[in-house]
């Protein structure tokens, strides 16, 4: 390493990163977060870049900010995770980011496991081992599920969501924009493309919500107001 690049990585004050990623945005990384800091108290370790992203973990790191936190990251920095998976689901992606920040000098933490992944041998062999039993726990897991939906579809079990069925959750909350929509004159299949369902769930939604808001009838009050006395009362 020329000595003016050694001078510089000297004279800059060491990066301690933690690295947060959850797959949905359903999930939260608020757990993770806790984990970190409680981590660092107890190594008296601070801080000093957050990185947190929404992100499959079958994507490169390349394809996501932890690529870019990688590439910021030198020699004495450390980078902390609460569990290897988080860097990857692919056992090739993991084994390739501990071993070029081995090479790099940087340490990785990762709380679950309890591993420290530096330049030792042990860290490697570690950083193999738990990588190997990462992926084949991911195959079984597919495997596992394969075999019981193909079970259940043996015993006649539809699988899926019924075409057209509602899901009430994602819409009942804008029930009346869509019915202002229709007002309007938007047909089923714009509104169904502004909330990301298919037109015959907004149909649906829309002639159910309609119908239970809708006056009664005549008849439907007198049945109300007279109702039919059972024999015996």
């Amino acid at each position: 390493m020329p000595e003016k690049k050694k001078q510089e990585l000297k004279d800059r004050a060491p990066i301690v990163a933690a690295y947060l990623r959850v797959s949905t945005d359903k999930q939260s990384i608020l757990n993770q977060k806790s984990e970190v800091i409680n981590f660092c108290q107890h190594h008296k370790l601070e801080i000093t870049r957050w990185c947190t992203e929404t992100v499959s973990g079958t994507k490169k790191e390349s394809e996501r900010e932890l690529g870019s936190l990688l590439k910021k990251l030198q020699q004495g920095d450390v980078l902390i995770i609460t569990e290897v998976s988080r860097l990857s689901r692919k056992l090739i992606n993991i084994m390739n980011i501990i071993h070029q920040s081995i090479e790099k000098g940087i340490t990785i933490y990762s709380i679950k496991e309890g591993y420290k992944f530096d330049s030792s041998i042990n860290s490697q062999v570690l950083a193999f081992a738990f990588g190997l039993c990462a992926e084949i726990e991911r195959t079984l897991i597919s495997q596992r599920t394969r075999e019981a939906l193909a079970y259940r579809r043996a015993q006649g079990i539809k699988l899926g969501r019924p075409k057209g069925s509602l899901r009430a959750g994602k819409l009942f909350e804008h029930e009346q924009e869509i019915k202002n929509l229709r007002t309007k004159g938007f047909s089923f299949q714009k509104i169904a493309l502004r909330y990301k369902v298919s037109p015959e769930t907004v149909r649906l939604f829309y002639q159910r919500t309609s119908l239970k808001n809708s006056p009664p009838t005549p008849e439907e009050e007198i049945k109300t107001e007279n109702p039919i006395e059972k024999p015996g009362n």
